[in-house]
């Protein structure tokens, strides 16, 4: 069978199976009247249809969401379509057939009775569609009036080109559809001087954005991060620049997103948006989300950077203050993970943090729990820590702020929910603890005060026990290195056999080892 190309802005949203049936069923048609009626809408008054298309339809995001449910269920009856054809099931390949032909004529329909202005492009693609569909549905009907074998057989092939042409015209028409709404919608952000118009249109483009990043790189080419600029360079639309920037953030996941950024010099307008102190906590935490999706050290593009270096110290210096005056969890964490992604790509910007001080209002943050209140705000405290640690001036900076000890208790951070997301913030938090903590042991008195924690208690304990860190490898290589660390400063500390088994060998072959022991449960 012939891989079917299907649009890669699907997005499947993780829901329960009940759930999902609910919500599927509404859109679920009967075939048989379907194809009878070929999906044409019982005749009404043309003001009364109007009337009811206005009052079923609530906005340009409703109506994505319906159309995007609607494609989820044509995409996944394709490929459940191409699973029958393998084995030969024609009944139910045919009635599939003919619940995606509904289901395409529906999405048509419905899409065509609430948008304004279709492309030529389009309208041809649905005609291409529907007539395909058509055909489709006569082949499958053929095929279940037929016993011959051979018939069949050489019918296959041609209903497997059928319905990859099918899959092909669909993801463009769906394309086409995504960047036309794309287009309505920064047409409205770019003409319209309404604050609530631009809000709602605003508020639509993002709902797009959470789709995936097939629709951000749509947004991206049709302009939208240069549009989202220009109502952050404007005085009249302040209030809506926490929601601007959050949109940005999200497009800004995309390489496309990024290029625009650069073009339009929005590193220096988040510069000055971060650095202006008559804006709003809300902006200056929205402007910070941004900093932090263009400085993840996960995306492989990163030509932007340049014009960031040339902005860096403002930046950072705005960041640290935002994280010092943080009202909320919330805020401190958007502020501390563009921070924590900055340390990553430049040496100065850990020397810039030395001067101004963070680390005392970080390690002071930690001991507020309104401020610090989970493991992602702890995972980015000690990720800066850990980039600082590199610095020789670190060290006694850290004992002056008693940062020994936070470390200490990082080492013990569990996750309270179960939740898989927390519970690989608490496997970051130890890991990236003892990896300070073996740096930060360079200086005597560093790993003095570290002993007198009892830290190689704790570091023997993690390397012994899966269960302690959630059987983490990077969590037990970091224990390793901290543990050897502290045992040349003091090797007292260490009874024979864990030395024998956790200093002593080769670091690879204490891994193996710890990696291969059967927790006791005696």
């Amino acid at each position: 069978i012939p891989s079917l190309s299907l649009p890669s802005s699907m997005h499947l949203i993780q829901v329960d199976s009940v759930q999902r049936w609910m919500e599927d069923l509404k859109l679920m048609t009967d075939c048989e009247c379907m194809c009878i009626l070929q999906s044409k809408p019982i005749s009404i008054e043309k003001d009364e249809q109007n009337e009811l298309i206005l009052s079923s339809q609530y906005n340009t995001c409703d109506n994505l969401q319906l159309l995007l449910k609607r494609a989820w269920i044509i995409s996944t009856e394709l490929t459940r379509i191409a699973q029958k054809l393998e084995k030969n099931r024609w009944q139910r390949v045919h009635s599939m057939t003919v619940r995606v032909n509904c289901h395409v004529r529906s999405m048509i329909n419905e899409y065509n009775a609430i948008t304004r202005n279709s492309s030529e492009e389009m309208q041809q693609y649905e005609k291409l569609l529907i007539d395909k569909c058509s055909e489709f549905t006569a082949f499958t009907e053929r095929c279940i009036q037929t016993e011959d074998e051979q018939l069949l057989k050489s019918m296959k092939s041609c209903i497997n080109e059928t319905l990859t042409t099918i899959a092909q015209y669909f993801g463009q028409l769906i394309e086409l559809v995504l960047t036309h709404e794309a287009q309505n919608l920064l047409r409205q952000i770019e003409l319209s001087d309404s604050v609530y118009i631009t809000e709602s249109a605003i508020s639509s483009l993002f709902s797009l954005t959470q789709e995936g990043a097939h629709l951000c790189r749509i947004i991206a080419k049709e302009g939208g991060v240069v549009a989202l600029f220009k109502i952050c360079r404007q005085d009249c639309f302040r209030c809506l620049y926490p929601q601007t920037l959050r949109t940005l953030a999200s497009i800004c996941c995309v390489e496309e997103g990024m290029h625009q950024l650069e073009k339009v010099d929005g590193i220096l307008c988040l510069a000055d948006i971060l650095t202006d102190n008559t804006h709003s906590e809300a902006t200056h935490a929205e402007a910070a989300a941004v900093i932090a999706q263009i400085t993840s050290p996960h995306l492989t593009f990163t030509q932007h950077l340049s014009s960031f270096l040339e902005n860096m110290e403002e930046i950072v210096t705005a960041l640290v203050k935002l994280c010092q005056d943080a009202s909320s969890g919330e805020v401190f964490l958007l502020a501390s993970a563009a921070l924590a992604n900055i340390t990553f790509f430049d040496t100065m910007a850990c020397e810039i943090l030395l001067q101004l001080n963070a680390m005392k209002i970080l390690l002071a943050a930690c001991s507020d729990k309104h401020i610090v209140d989970t493991p992602y705000s702890r995972d980015q405290v000690v990720t800066i820590l850990a980039n600082m640690s590199v610095l020789d001036q670190c060290a006694s900076e850290i004992i002056q702020e008693n940062g020994v000890q936070l470390l200490m208790e990082m080492l013990f951070e569990r996750s309270s929910s179960g939740n898989s997301a927390e519970v690989a913030a608490c496997e970051r938090v130890q890991q990236k603890s003892a990896v300070t903590l073996a740096r930060l042991s360079r200086d005597p008195e560093v790993a003095d005060a570290a002993v007198k924690l009892s830290c190689i208690p704790r570091l023997i304990k993690l390397c012994r026990s899966p269960t302690e860190r959630n059987n983490s490898d990077s969590v037990l290589v970091a224990c390793l290195a901290a543990l050897r660390r502290l045992a040349v400063m003091s090797p007292d500390g260490l009874e024979d056999s864990d030395f024998q088994q956790l200093v002593k060998p080769r670091l690879v072959d204490s891994f193996l080892l710890c990696t291969n022991m059967e927790e006791s449960f005696v």
